[in-house]
């Protein structure tokens, strides 16, 4: 049996007195693409930041091809980076560089490519992703839409085999969402990499994913095919889907005192 690319066991992780993590356990196998879901504050970037070795959990593993990632040195958790890589929520391009200079940015960082090939990397990876003539532009001159593409470029700079994407539909218009989502689909087909986004969209992520992780208050309620995910009976999840106030994640902050005791009223 082939080891996952990654696997959870049992991983714990707090901030300082408050659990974020409980008793995480799930596989990732190679070239899959997993959607993270869940409410705010449920642990779904933790998770993100485990995997990418910036914190370590406090109890359980986290391995990497078999490895825990806890036990890696410098070297290895360098080389680790090296091939992932990772869409911000909103794209985090470096706004005094131009869109070319953007995407080779990992190219000249982390290889010793000559610039005539580096410059060839760009154009087909800018082309990718619809955007070939807009290498001269500044990230200002950009849409949303196209700063996230090019985000995109950059982020698969240098065919990385783990790709990892922070809300890639957050601000977008339908049609830039739409977009977005074709591509992000079309790069983890294409690269056959191993793919982990976080998102709050539920109908995109479904339509992409090929395994749903649905997190709630740092345990995970469920974990299977999107398929399965639609059919669950959950009122996590439903309340989720259907953004209802009224479910198992309160509306109203569980406070102290009454509005009564607050407002002084006898």
């Amino acid at each position: 049996m082939a080891t996952p690319f990654i696997e959870m066991k049992d991983v714990v992780f707090a901030y300082g007195d408050r659990p974020i993590l409980k008793n995480i356990n799930f596989k990732l196998e190679q070239g899959s693409f997993t959607a993270i879901m869940g409410s705010s504050g449920s642990g779904k970037t933790t998770l993100l930041r485990l995997i990418t070795g910036q914190i370590t959990a406090q109890q359980g593993q986290v391995l990497i091809n078999g490895r825990d990632i806890a036990k890696f040195s410098r070297e290895e958790l360098y080389h680790h980076r090296r091939n992932m890589g990772v869409l911000f929520q909103f794209g985090a391009l470096f706004t005094d560089l131009s869109v070319f200079d953007n995407v080779a940015f990992p190219m000249r960082e982390h290889t010793d490519l000559p610039e005539s090939m580096i410059h060839d990397l760009v154009i087909m990876k800018l082309n990718a992703v619809g955007l070939r003539g807009v290498e001269k532009l500044m990230p200002s001159e950009l849409s949303g839409g196209m700063s996230r593409r090019v985000a995109l470029a950059r982020t698969i700079a240098l065919d990385p085999a783990l790709l990892l994407y922070d809300e890639p539909f957050t601000g977008l218009d339908p049609i830039s969402l739409g977009v977005i989502a074709g591509l992000v689909s079309k790069v983890n087909k294409a690269l056959q990499t191993t793919s982990v986004m976080v998102t709050h969209d539920i109908q995109q992520s479904l339509d992409i994913a090929s395994h749903v992780v649905f997190l709630a208050h740092g345990e995970i309620i469920f974990s299977g095919s999107p398929d399965q995910m639609r059919e669950l009976d959950s009122p996590w999840v439903n309340q989720f889907i259907h953004g209802q106030a009224d479910g198992p994640v309160a509306f109203r902050y569980p406070a102290t005192t009454t509005l009564q005791q607050d407002l002084d009223i006898a």
